[in-house]
């Protein structure tokens, strides 16, 4: 049997030490403390301690996850990866991922939907898959929304647009030429649209 000898408040928040036989157990959250009611002076076996580690660490992680995603919306991968950047234990982890993900927390679609919405106007389809697979979104969900709001006509009309704001009050040259090519290959657009699009602004000035 072991005995809590001490519970000490860290700073202003909600989280204590938890000291057992003079040893600090760790940190724990003050509504995993409050449900047990625990107090200095309590004694219990190495099962009850093991278990409330437990407990401790998937409410914890669950409120560290909701607490980010209540800032901005967050995929499934990039809100594992910052749990294992907390160092929370993978059990844990994947309980509170599950578990956000049934209260809707967590939507990959719809967190796909909103990026397409606010990158459409400045990136190709092709960035943009890119940097959303690199974010963890199934690539089948990728190109359906993608054929929902792209066109190749819309592509090419971004690229022209893209393109006549990067050669405003440029000359037509072959150094802005190849700035030109470089500038829209960084957004994703292909070889020949922005070989097209070179084409229509430029004679356009003639």
């Amino acid at each position: 049997m072991k005995t809590i000898t001490e519970i000490k408040k860290i700073g202003k928040g909600n989280r204590y030490y938890l000291f057992v036989d003079d040893e600090n157990l760790g940190v724990f959250e003050a509504e995993v403390l409050a449900r047990h009611c625990l107090k200095t002076g309590q004694t219990f076996d190495d099962k009850f301690f093991d278990d409330l580690l437990i407990e401790n660490g998937d409410f914890a992680c669950f409120n560290r996850g909701l607490a980010l995603l209540s800032k901005a919306m967050k995929t499934e991968k990039l809100l594992r990866d910052y749990l294992k950047e907390k160092k929370y234990p993978l059990s844990c982890i994947e309980k509170a991922i599950n578990k956000l993900k049934d209260y809707g927390y967590i939507d990959d679609k719809a967190y796909a939907e909103n990026y397409i919405s606010l990158n459409s106007s400045a990136k190709s389809k092709r960035k943009i898959k890119y940097e959303l697979l690199s974010k963890g979104v199934e690539s089948e969900i990728i190109d359906h929304l993608l054929i929902d709001n792209f066109n190749d006509e819309d592509e090419l009309n971004l690229c022209k647009k893209l393109g006549l704001k990067f050669m405003k009050n440029r000359e037509i040259d072959l150094a802005n030429k190849q700035k030109f090519y470089n500038h829209l290959a960084g957004k994703g657009f292909n070889f020949q649209m922005i070989a097209n699009a070179w084409e229509e602004i430029t004679s356009d000035r003639n």
